[in-house]
């Protein structure tokens, strides 16, 4: 991989488009391999995040012609120092051992309006930790993580970014042939389980230490702050910041119908963040025990189970930090946080999609809350109800009725005409009516109507944006991305993108490759 001539530096403008820092590079050649991207053949630009791009206070030159060959991976920004992390995991729930960024360069971190982001070149080519892969990224896997990655941040759910989208002729070979594409995509930190994981096994507690204190000093600060909940153990601390940050993701996740597809703890963000979009799905018809993934024979990381296999991947966390907090009894202790923050973030989640917000001053009305949550998920369960679209019309009736007299059996017509037993929706509507009272409407419906989304990124979305893009046509991309950035927002004439998904895409089979 060295044998190549280095590559040159981009910078049309001479002057540095980007301000870098490379604090993670400060913890030694232990934890990455140097080295440089592998170049695509004649790259062209597939999509441009200006909205991230002017967030982040980045210049307007960065999408420039002049910069396309290092996005592309042809050339170096100026000022980046391109390298691969190490770390290992559990897939599947079996050890795997080592693993590492197999696709992914860390550029390094630009100082931005946001603090510094770290940014990676997804497709970028081989690595060491490639295990025989060829390190490419496919345009339409690239296409997903780009739109999704952007859809779920337009959700407010905390997730890596996509900066921009370049596309190559180039062959790349998974079940058939496709194209190839390089994701430039952005967070704060792309810290993993897996990256603890590794040291831990390896058993080099010195440098588990110290990726330990470079993440509370540089990303997870709080932990300070915490630690004299845990008798000053910073470490133990430490878990207990990314459990309730992970407890608050996935409950962000169900209830907006997310399913990741591959909860393995090397795709685990330390943040807490949305990371590595592969076979993931907005659910279309509800299911619990929905599986996304085509990969997964098993089922192991079902719609259902996902709340339950990020416990399992944080106790493997807590494992890897065994070494530094040297306390198993306290370890444990901090584990049972996950199962009470847990259920009140979803809680809370939930109950915000009825429209029921605000502190109540008795525990015993949050559960009658979640009761109340638990019948109607039971009701679309069994219905099999389009999720998104249910959760939206009830935002829509809830509005409705606040315009009327008084409550009318007929004006829950929008969600009514989506179910068999009607009878036993409308005794809960009953129950749903009493909680609240028809003169909160007004404020419920305006609540709900800025939690249940209208748009999502269903899988049929992607699959002609994808369609489009293999016969040169990125149009498709940019119109998703502008919808998906306020997928609250009604956007009259977009009708279509909002409605049930058409008989075809219950044939989308989604794997590991995707």
């Amino acid at each position: 991989m060295s044998s190549r001539p280095p590559l040159s530096h981009t910078d049309p403008s001479g002057v540095s488009a980007l301000t870098w820092t490379h604090r993670l590079t400060q913890l030694g050649p232990s934890f990455f391999t140097r080295l440089q991207p592998t170049p695509v053949a004649s790259p062209r630009w597939a999509a441009c995040n200006q909205s991230l791009r002017q967030a982040l206070n980045w210049p307007e030159t960065l999408f420039d012609d002049d910069h396309l060959p290092a996005f592309a991976g042809n050339a170096l920004l100026t000022g980046s120092d391109p390298l691969a992390t190490v770390y290992s995991g559990h897939q599947f729930g079996q050890w795997a051992g080592q693993l590492g960024d197999g696709r992914a360069l860390w550029l390094g971190e630009a100082a931005s309006a946001q603090g510094p982001q770290e940014i990676q070149l997804k497709g970028a080519g081989r690595t060491p930790y490639s295990r025989g892969g060829d390190g490419r990224a496919v345009l339409r896997s690239s296409i997903r993580e780009y739109l999704c990655s952007e859809a779920m941040h337009g959700l407010g759910i905390p997730t890596t970014r996509a900066l921009c989208l370049v596309a190559s002729p180039e062959p790349v070979w998974r079940e058939t042939r496709e194209s190839a594409a390089v994701v430039t995509r952005v967070a704060p930190s792309f810290l993993r389980f897996g990256h603890f994981e590794h040291f831990s096994s390896q058993g080099q507690t010195d440098a588990l230490k110290a990726l330990a204190d470079h993440a509370i000093a540089h990303h997870l600060p709080e932990c300070l702050s915490r630690q004299s909940r845990w008798q000053g153990n910073v470490y133990a601390a430490l878990l207990d910041e990314v459990q309730d940050r992970t407890a608050k993701l996935l409950a962000q996740w169900q209830a907006v119908g997310f399913c990741h597809g591959v909860m393995n703890t090397d795709n685990m963000s330390l943040l807490g963040l949305t990371i590595d979009y592969g076979p993931f799905q907005f659910m279309d018809g509800f299911d619990p025990g929905h599986i996304c993934n085509h990969s997964d024979h098993q089922g192991r990381y079902a719609y259902g189970r996902q709340p339950n296999v990020a416990y399992w991947n944080l106790y493997c966390l807590a494992q890897a930090l065994a070494p530094l907090i040297n306390d198993e009894a306290l370890t444990l202790q901090v584990l049972e946080g996950y199962k009470s923050l847990f259920p009140r973030y979803l809680g809370d989640a939930m109950r915000a999609k009825l429209g029921l917000t605000g502190a109540l001053a008795l525990e015993t009305e949050r559960e009658a809350d979640w009761t109340l949550v638990e019948d109607l998920m039971q009701i679309m369960a069994t219905e099999q109800v389009d999720f998104t679209l249910f959760w939206r019309h009830l935002s829509h009736a809830v509005q409705d009725q606040s315009s009327a007299a008084a409550v009318q059996p007929e004006g829950w017509h929008r969600i009514t005409d989506q179910v068999l037993d009607r009878p036993r929706l409308h005794q809960w509507l009953e129950r749903y009516t009493a909680r609240t009272g028809q003169p909160q409407f007004a404020a419920m419906a305006q609540t709900m109507l800025q939690t249940n989304p209208k748009f999502v990124l269903r899988n049929h979305l992607a699959e002609i944006a994808i369609r489009q893009a293999k016969q040169g046509d990125f149009s498709e991309i940019e119109t998703l991305h502008r919808l998906l950035q306020s997928p609250f927002d009604e956007h009259p004439g977009a009708e279509a993108y909002a409605s049930v998904p058409p008989d075809w895409a219950s044939q989308l089979e989604i794997s590991c490759s995707s």
